[in-house]
């Protein structure tokens, strides 16, 4: 091996120790205590190996709970903030006054912290004794009957995570659509305008294929960020999800390592691996997809 190579590995070295010792050794590690039965952490013993640990989590009814939760979220954010973002980035596109400070305004929500935005929307959302809340108010004002979105049905509960996430994960999509349409070649849509093409055909013939990497980009980190949710449900529904049947798979980890019914490492990795295979499954089906329709 040349110098040069000795030089480059030595470059490298750093990263390659940070990752090995803060992502390759607990994901084995995690890997390990998956299959370690009846794991005790405080004498760090176990009477046995094999996949009692999945087997207990997959039919854990609070887990079941979780995995539903996490899918039904997945499933309506990742497209709707997507797709309302790709709308607002248009329009800030063909915005040319004051485009900057309206980008800024967006892009807000994104550097407040989740919790205290959280809070906001429960105070929105919450019935109390002085108050229905301001969203109840509305309903009101347009004839309908008050819901309690916190403590109440599951479909509301459901609608204000839901509707908390969207708002929460937006601005990073709209500011990274908004600079894919701005690097578009004005060329393109010259040449439309010329050939007297429809808008509606200029962005779907052009627009869209153009910024189509960074469309995928945001679809890819949104699912993984999605199946990630944690922080934002404690701040909406209090610690402890499962009471409110709004807990996470992340949730789920966490209450089995510190939470309520904590102390069971085993039963976490196991959980915290079935969540990785499915967010792998889920990405790697994405990136199959792409092949055909992502132009680079």
């Amino acid at each position: 091996m040349d110098n040069k190579n000795w030089k480059a590995w030595l470059y490298l070295l750093p990263a390659v120790a940070f990752l090995g010792a803060f992502m390759v050794y607990p994901l084995a590690d995690v890997l390990v205590y998956s299959f370690e039965e009846g794991y005790n952490s405080a004498s760090q013993t176990f009477f046995g190996t094999g996949l009692y640990n999945y087997s207990y989590v997959l039919h854990d009814p609070y887990f079941l709970q979780a995995v539903k939760n996490t899918f039904i979220l997945v499933i309506i954010t990742v497209p709707i903030s997507t797709g309302i973002a790709l709308l607002i980035s248009l329009g800030l596109n063909s915005v040319r006054r004051l485009r900057e400070l309206y980008q800024t305004v967006f892009f807000l929500p994104y550097v407040t912290n989740t919790l205290a935005v959280g809070l906001v929307f429960m105070i929105l959302f919450k019935k109390t004794p002085y108050s229905d809340g301001m969203v109840n108010l509305l309903i009101n004002w347009f004839g309908g009957e008050s819901v309690d979105f916190i403590d109440g049905p599951y479909w509301a509960k459901m609608f204000v995570m839901c509707f908390y996430t969207v708002w929460v994960v937006m601005p990073f999509k709209i500011l990274i659509l908004t600079s894919a349409l701005a690097s578009v070649n004005q060329d393109y849509y010259r040449a439309a305008k010329i050939d007297g093409t429809s808008k509606f055909r200029i962005f779907t013939r052009i627009t869209l294929p153009m910024i189509s990497p960074m469309v995928f980009y945001l679809i890819i980190t949104g699912f993984i960020g999605a199946f990630k949710a944690y922080s934002d449900e404690v701040a909406l529904f209090g610690t402890d999800l499962n009471a409110a049947g709004m807990n996470t798979i992340v949730g789920y980890v966490y209450d089995m390592l510190y939470g309520n019914s904590g102390g069971y490492p085993s039963y976490a990795s196991a959980s915290a691996l079935i969540l990785f295979a499915i967010v792998f499954t889920i990405t790697v089906i994405n990136l199959l997809i792409s092949r055909k329709n992502v132009h680079y």
